[in-house]
């Protein structure tokens, strides 16, 4: 049975084995294992509350009133949020990834991170601008934040929606020297030397390590980064922290060791249409993850790829996940796991526009380009979404 609808889905959609360099043969044993024990994965959801946070998100997800009030963000799949369905309810993401491994994660992230589930998805509410902030890589992470736990911080933000007039910065206008940009912090004269970008909703904007960055306020966002919560204040506005009346805390001595000092580069994607009609659209790729804009009007069948899992996030409409004999539905703002080992699944529309979401973990080197490659992407196409990292100590 398994075979028949491998089968079928390869015939009516050959590109979704091509994506990722999937073999039929070599993989239906693999998925035949996985199908009794693995299945789509529903979280609990954690609120964060921020001195800048307001409640949109509360709105957006159509939550119960009253709303409550600063509401910086939600996690809606970290490692530490519990399973809220099937077997495995009642675990977190990262006792069962611990058990899984590589079943779960993919074989991708399990080669370079172990049994660590290795990305974190979350909204963004700034209903006030954030701080100018910097994040370190895998390198320095590993080696100065190893008790943490957490990795370095690539992200990248879906603007899901953006007030009029909406900026982010992103980087520095010129390059500069680390005595020049700390005199610069001392001396508060720091945003006049950054680099502002007008937002509107639907743009994509990716932040690799080692840049200085702020969201500003106005902007509802969806992103998707790696597992880690290392941040490096930088400058604050001179706002104080409301709970101790105190100046908010710098981390200017980390943040000078990890910062890109150089020419600053076009933090905006250029979206790449992967299917007719931009029903399937390529907004960001990098080592750590790749994102994709679905935009469903029929059923579709669709495969998992062993080396790596899924996550599905629904920004609008009501879908339908089904999967062996069993189904859920996906309603607005929902996210789900896709385990590595899931197998064939299929998704069908219940509404009439239906948007979702996709995060998976390509492999650049080996595979995706290439992918993009054989469809007659040009490299110039390509540079404009997919991003090579560079380490820091390189910079």
């Amino acid at each position: 049975m398994l075979k028949k609808a491998a089968e079928r889905v390869f015939k009516n959609r050959p590109e979704i084995f091509s994506d990722f360099g999937l073999d039929l043969e070599q993989n239906l044993e693999k998925w035949k294992d996985g199908m009794a024990e693995f299945y789509p994965l529903l979280l609990e959801r954690e609120l964060v509350y921020r001195m800048w946070g307001g409640q949109r998100i509360a709105t957006w997800l159509q939550s119960p009133q009253p709303y409550p009030t600063h509401i910086g963000e939600t996690w809606e799949v970290f490692d530490t949020n519990r399973i809220r369905n099937g077997a495995l309810a009642g675990q977190t993401l990262a006792e069962a990834t611990r058990h899984y491994g590589a079943q779960l994660i993919g074989t991708r992230a399990f080669e370079r991170y172990g049994a660590d589930f290795p990305l974190l998805i979350k909204f963004i509410d700034a209903n006030e601008k954030l701080s100018l902030q910097v994040h370190p890589d895998d390198t320095y992470a590993h080696q100065y934040e190893a008790a943490t736990g957490f990795h370095g911080k690539t992200e990248a933000w879906y603007l899901l929606d953006a007030a009029p007039n909406a900026t982010i910065i992103s980087g520095l206008k010129e390059p500069m020297e680390p005595y020049s940009f700390l005199a610069a912090v001392n001396q508060h004269s720091l945003e006049n030397l950054v680099q502002s970008v007008a937002v509107q909703t639907g743009d994509l904007i990716f932040t690799p390590p080692g840049t200085l960055h702020a969201i500003n306020e106005g902007l509802l966002i969806f992103e998707v980064q790696q597992k880690s919560d290392l941040t490096y204040r930088v400058y604050d506005y001179g706002r104080r922290d409301p709970a101790t009346g105190q100046l908010r805390k710098l981390h200017l001595g980390k943040a000078l060791a990890v910062l890109n000092y150089k020419s600053p580069f076009n933090p905006k994607t250029t979206p790449l249409a992967l299917e007719p009609d931009q029903q399937r659209m390529l907004l960001v790729a990098c080592e750590h993850f790749a994102l994709e804009l679905w935009v469903l009007s029929q059923k579709r069948g669709l495969f998992t790829n062993p080396a790596s899992l899924m996550i599905l996030t629904l920004i609008e409409g009501e879908l339908q996940l089904a999967w062996g004999n069993e189904s859920l539905t996906l309603q607005h703002g929902d996210s789900v796991v896709l385990p590595a080992m899931l197998g064939v699944y299929h998704l069908a529309p219940l509404t009439a526009t239906c948007r979702f979401l996709r995060v998976y973990i390509p492999d650049l080197e080996r595979g995706f380009v290439t992918m993009l490659q054989r469809q007659g992407v040009s490299q110039e196409e390509i540079s404009r979404v997919v991003f090579h990292s560079t380490p820091l100590e390189s910079r």
